[in-house]
């Protein structure tokens, strides 16, 4: 029986990664305090239910298969799915791993919760190196309303700050869907925007922006996990170049926020995309992702379709 007055249900959504999810599962598998149900959601061609029965003496698994592939769609099916007293849900990459006790010092923080938090993240533990990190940092950037030194906050650009690492539990307006967990009261009001098909790139951003309106985030400092990104089922850089641009006007247009600050802050976004290009590394993806930065920017500037 749990120690916890909370049940903790995850959701993985997954495509075409046998090996990381299994990887998360065996990590999910060590833990000190385990889920009390997971749900797997899974859009791979063939299907990866094979991995899932190597871990059901461990752990509390549902499987569930879904084409075509959308995370969006697929955690929204993962929460429909759900048993009813499940008070907690969560939402899991699968391509990350955890301390053996994350877990458990995260159910210990919603043990002593108030009842506005919202969601609670785990701690990332390697968050990714950041390229040309001065063009952010500069203070005319910030008066601008385009990013700031402040962690997870939403700028009137539409731009979010990253949250990088931290050292002591923080209160933030976004938090990433790689590892959290959201009162399970949350879905009865909100739903993941199925606009954000395929590679759902900002659905994180949106759902969590909506939700903190509402209710407070977190992020837990003693609940870390590591992220692993995956190689399998990436987009081309052309096609994330343009998605990011897309994507963030819709998600500017939708809370009403600044769009000239935005379109501003998309110029400095594809500046940033040129000047990778000359860092070597990735060289084709760089270049596409900056072809499609520019595509996407005279597709709105003209308002085509």
């Amino acid at each position: 029986m749990s120690p916890y007055k909370n049940k903790a249900a995850f959701i993985i959504a997954t495509r075409n990664r046998p090996d990381d999810l299994s990887r998360t599962l065996e990590s999910l598998a060590q833990q000190t305090h385990r889920p009390d149900y997971l749900v797997i959601v899974d859009a791979s061609e063939p299907p990866v239910d094979y991995i899932v029965k190597k871990f059901q003496d461990k752990l509390h698994i549902q499987y569930i298969h879904h084409l075509p592939p959308s995370a969006a769609q697929q955690r929204n099916i993962g929460v429909k799915s759900l048993v009813a007293d499940a008070s907690l849900v969560g939402f899991l990459d699968d391509d990350i791993e955890f301390h053996s006790d994350s877990l458990e010092k995260m159910m210990i923080f919603w043990e002593k919760a108030s009842e506005d938090l919202g969601g609670a993240s785990f701690n990332l533990l390697n968050p990714p190196r950041q390229q040309f990190p001065w063009i952010k940092s500069i203070p005319f950037v910030a008066w601008l309303g385009l990013y700031s030194k402040e962690k997870g906050v939403v700028m009137p650009s539409g731009f979010h700050t990253l949250t990088g690492t931290v050292t002591k539990d923080l209160f933030v307006q976004w938090i990433p869907t790689g590892a959290i967990l959201w009162r399970k009261c949350i879905f009865e009001e909100f739903a993941f925007d199925s606009w954000f098909t395929g590679y759902s790139y900002l659905e994180d951003l949106d759902f969590s922006y909506t939700a903190s309106k509402n209710y407070k985030l977190a992020i837990v400092a003693d609940a870390g996990y590591f992220h692993y990104p995956s190689t399998k089922s990436r987009i081309s850089g052309y096609s994330f170049g343009r998605l990011e641009l897309k994507n963030r006007v819709y998600f500017v247009t939708k809370h009403h926020l600044s769009l000239p600050k935005c379109y501003l802050g998309l110029a400095v976004r594809t500046g940033i995309s040129f000047l990778k290009i000359f860092s070597m590394k990735n060289f084709s993806y760089n270049l596409g992702r900056f072809w499609g930065n520019c595509v996407e920017m005279a597709k709105l500037l003209l308002h085509t379709k």
